[in-house]
Formats: structure tokens, C-alpha cells, sequence
């Protein structure tokens, strides 16, 4: 996930959202919205008229099921009133037109035909990568409360088990990644490495939409005190057992793992960076200062789980990576947004500004401009997978426009050069894309990913690196875990020293899978995100 931000919280509250709805309006071919409203208990009708669109604050907060009393994570009263499913609609037709980055690609539809539920999804454009991957394939909800507690909190319902799955569709391959240090009950008995056969009583492979429903829900429970029953084959062992798996409010450790070994007579570290959320901060200062004074002459960071998330976030690792010396006065990330906004942020109503390499922390979970260690390396070996994403691409993408080299080890990652502004509507959260980044040097096209060099037919954008599948068989952090340890080899001797062995073709992959695709993470865990100041 890609979040940025110049404050710790993303705005999604109504008061917030209101006043930066009422920036602008965009009619059809530069026309002055002309649909009828009316009003009446709150409610804010229209008359759908192809190519006209009223400003989205006309239809802001006015709600079929509107919400009452205070927002218990922001502590905010809800700003809703009463409305129709229709204006909902309405809602998202403007805000869509207003800032969707292929807002002239998107179908003009009446909003008055659907439901909110079909609705958003048809809010997109059909264009492809030249993989054949959907441009958009980031667009999505989520109840607000679950996004609020996750992207400020670092709470999720779940078990405190990532799951990785290598292959989506039959013959599927799911495994567990890690468990969380703060994973309890029957979770901790989970293994890195451990091979999920069923869920729920259905087989992995059930390709049927019941049978797809089941594994879905069962690998990402939507709520606390859900219990789902899963058949896993541990490494190691030739007999499958049977584990009972409890959701509850996990608080994710985004930087588990941080170690150094010891290769060629020198200090290498290693980081295990797993989530960009706000917990995270505190966390990675502590990394990098221990890192630092240890004095590590080359840095390992793991970031092949991670989807992404606040985009300052990522902006601090990078300056932790390089140091002052190549950060200062360049860009980390600019964002670009749709045609109709060439100089100024339309969220904010600012000139559009890049984010620079934060030297300070930016108070999400350290007390604010907080001065930042740094390794000060010019080079960084960067492990990474299908699930390295969005804030966690833009580490590389970031680095390579102030020329530190960036060895990717690992898998081609997931392509998303995206973002947004998160936008609470009714108590859902769309997340549609409203702007690309590119680094100091201009580069962003990468919407099929990073693929390292060798990679077999590679889908991405080749930088210099060894292809190198995940290892389940070794802990993460083990200098022994194959794609850390091909890091260490690539170190000493300037090449790879294995065959190709990783994933090349993820983009594609995800474009027409031949089945039905299951996935163990929630799309929450793939953004990129700007607060509302930046």
C-alpha cells in the first residue's frame, strides 16, 4: 500500500472531506454542471444528464444508512445525513470524474441504475500493461472503521499469519510466510513454510465460487471471533494436522526481524520490514539506529511481504538508506495527477510539491521532526516478492533517481506506481487512483514491476539482481534463506551465483487468471497513501 502524508493521520473524517470536495467541479467537455437538485430531509437529488457532473459535495455524507454520534478512532462526529442509495452514486460519479487519474476513460453510467455495491467497481478504466495486466487493478473499499484501525493503529482482524500464495489457481500453493511476534493461540503453532491443504473442509483446489468463497474467507477473516478450520502440512512432516484458527485484533509488528551476520570480514544488516503503517516508524528508527551503530557496511532489507502503505514512511527508510549527503534538495516521489490538474494538488487546492527524502521523523509514531540515523550506503540489496508493492516499490524506484544501486534479489514485484487520497463516504472507504509517482530523474513506469535481471521472461522493468523464488524451508533473517543468502553472494562476488528461480510474469499473472483466483491478504495491504496536507 502506498499512503503519503505530512501529518500522522490520513483524513478521512466528513469534516475534512467536505472541504476539499468543494475545490472544484468538472463538467463534461469544460460545461458548467447544469442537473436539477432538490432538496428535503437532507437529501440531494439529481437528474442524471450524460457528460454533467455537480460537484461531489453536493452528494457528500448523504447517506442511505447514515451513522450517528463520534468516530471512536478519530473522535470526529460523523457528518451524515439522511439520503438515498442514489446519491451515494452521485457521490461517487463526481468524486471519480472530479479525481480519478483516467477520469475521461471511465464509463459515464446513470447512477440511479445501481446499487452503490455494483456501482463503484464499474468506476475505472478498462486499459491494459502490455502484460495484458489491468492497469487498474488497485480499486477497491473497505468499511471505514476496519481502515482506520488498521492504517492508525496497526489493527486488523486476523490471526496473526501471513500467508503467501505462490500460486492463486489451481494446483494452488498457499503457504505461511511468518506469524506474527503477536499472534496467539493456536497461531502460534504455525511455522514459516507450512502448506495449507484445506480450508473450512474444502480443498485448496475447489475451483468452484462456493469453494473459492470459503478459502477466502477463511485466509482473511473479516471480523473478530471468527473461528475456521484449517488442514496444514508442516515442513518437515509427511502427515498433515488439523488447526483451529481464531480472528482477533492483531497489532501487526511491521519490523519483526533486524540482525546482522558477519560476510567477508565485514558488518552486513538485515531488516525485516514488513507493513508501512504508522506503528512503523518507531520501529524503523530503532532498526537503522541499532544497524548504524554496529556499523554495517551493506544493508539487507526484506521487504518481499510488504504491500506498501504511507508513503512518508517509505520516504524516511530511503533517507535512512542513502543519508543527507544524497538526499538533500531531491525529490523522493512526485505526485502527478489527472489532465485537468497540471500545477496544483485538486485534494488540497496546493501547487503541487514533490516529497522530499524525510531527514526527520514525521510523527506517526515519534514525536515529530525527531532527526532520522542513517547508513549512508550507496548501494542496497533489496529482497522482494509478488507481494512487494505501491510504498514499497517507490524504496527502489526513489533510490535509483539519486543513483544508489539497488540490487533486487527475489521476485518481479507487484506493479504500482499508484496511489490515493482514501476517501470515507457513508462509512465505506473507496480507494480509486488519483495520482502516478515518478523519482527525481522522472522515472515511474513500472506497472508490471520490478523484475531483477536474470529473471526467465521477465514482465517488469529489469534492474540489476538475481531472480531467487522464496525459501520456506529457512527462517526469515537466516543467512542461509536463499534469497538472503544469494544477497550476500551477489556481495562477495559481483553476480548470481544460482539459476533463475523466481516469479517473473506477476502482472500477467494477475491480468485473466484460468481459475478462480484466491488471495490471502486484503487489498488494504497494497496502497499507497497521501494525508490530506501533502
Amino acid at each position: 500500500m502506498k499512503i503519503t502524508s505530512h501529518n500522522a493521520r490520513p483524513a478521512i473524517t466528513g469534516a475534512i472531506v467536505l472541504a476539499a470536495l468543494t475545490l472544484t467541479a468538472c463538467g463534461g467537455s469544460g460545461g458548467a454542471a447544469t442537473n436539477s437538485s432538490s432538496g428535503g430531509s437532507g437529501t440531494t437529488g439529481s437528474t442524471y444528464i450524460a457528460g454533467q457532473y455537480l460537484p461531489a459535495a453536493n452528494f457528500a455524507a448523504k447517506c442511505a444508512n447514515p451513522r450517528s454520534g463520534t468516530d471512536p478512532v478519530t473522535n470526529v462526529a460523523y457528518p451524515d445525513v439522511a439520503g438515498t442509495a442514489t446519491d451515494e452514486n452521485n457521490f461517487l460519479r463526481s468524486w471519480t470524474h472530479q479525481l480519478y487519474l483516467w477520469f475521461d476513460q471511465v464509463p459515464d453510467l446513470d447512477p440511479s441504475l445501481y446499487t452503490t455495491v455494483d456501482y463503484f467497481p464499474l468506476l475505472k478504466t478498462s486499459a491494459t500493461t502490455a502484460s495484458g495486466a489491468p492497469v487498474d487493478k488497485f480499486h477497491f473499499t473497505y468499511p471505514t472503521a476496519t481502515w482506520e484501525s488498521l492504517s492508525m493503529q496497526g489493527v486488523q482482524a486476523g490471526y496473526g499469519v501471513n500467508f503467501d500464495v505462490v500460486a492463486a489457481t489451481p494446483p494452488r500453493n498457499i503457504r505461511v510466510a511468518y506469524v506474527d511476534p503477536n499472534a496467539t493461540g493456536a497461531a502460534v503453532s504455525l511455522g514459516r513454510g507450512a502448506v495449507v491443504q484445506a480450508v473450512d473442509g474444502t480443498d485448496v483446489n475447489d475451483d468452484t465460487s462456493a469453494g473459492v468463497a470459503t478459502l477466502n474467507a477463511g485466509l482473511q477473516p473479516a471480523s473478530v471471533g471468527e473461528t475456521h478450520t484449517f488442514t496444514v502440512l508442516d515442513v518437515g512432516s509427511a502427515t498433515p494436522r488439523t488447526v483451529q484458527l481464531v480472528s482477533a485484533d492483531v497489532t501487526e509488528t511491521p519490523v519483526p526481524v533486524v540482525t546482522t551476520v558477519t560476510a567477508n570480514g565485514s558488518a552486513v544488516g538485515y531488516i525485516l520490514f514488513n507493513d508501512h503503517i504508522a506503528t512503523a516508524e518507531s520501529e524503523l528508527l530503532n532498526a537503522f539506529t541499532t544497524l548504524q551503530q554496529k556499523g554495517v557496511s551493506d544493508l539487507v532489507l526484506d521487504i518481499r511481504y510488504n504491500g506498501g502503505g504511507y508513503l512518508d514512511i517509505a520516504s524516511e527508510v530511503a533517507y535512512m538508506i542513502a543519508g543527507a549527503a544524497a538526499t538533500t534538495g531531491h525529490t523522493f516521489e512526485l505526485q502527478q495527477f489527472n489532465s485537468q490538474y497540471p500545477t496544483t494538488n485538486p485534494v488540497t487546492g496546493e501547487g503541487i510539491t514533490p516529497t522530499l527524502f524525510h531527514s526527520t521523523s514525521q510523527g506517526f509514531s515519534v514525536a515529530s521532526g525527531q532527526a532520522l540515523p542513517s547508513l549512508n550506503l550507496s548501494r542496497v540489496f533489496i529482497l522482494t516478492g509478488a507481494q512487494t508493492c505501491s510504498a514499497s516499490e517507490s524504496i527502489i524506484n526513489s533510490l535509483r533517481g539519486i543513483n544508489v544501486q539497488v540490487i533486487e534479489i527475489g521476485s518481479t514485484t507487484c506493479g504500482k506506481p499508484y496511489g490515493f487520497y482514501p476517501q470515507d463516504n457513508c462509512g465505506t472507504t473507496y480507494f480509486s487512483i488519483q495520482f502516478r509517482g515518478v523519482n527525481n530523474l522522472g522515472f515511474g513506469d513500472y506497472t508490471d514491476g520490478f523484475s531483477p535481471a536474470n529473471t526467465v521472461d521477465p514482465a517488469g522493468y529489469v534492474i540489476p539482481g538475481c531472480s531467487v523464488a522464496d525459501d520456506f524451508d529457512h527462517a526469515l533473517g537466516d543467512a542461509n534463506e536463499a534469497q538472503f543468502s544469494q544477497a550476500l553472494a551477489y556481495r562477495s562476488g559481483g553476480s548470481c551465483t544460482v539459476a533463475p528461480s523466481g516469479a517473473g510474469i506477476q502482472g500477467a499473472q494477475r491480468a485473466l487468471p484460468p481459475g478462480l483466483a484466491v488471495t490471502a491478504r486484503s487489498a488494504l495491504r497494497e496502497i499507497r497513501i497521501l494525508r490530506r496536507d501533502q
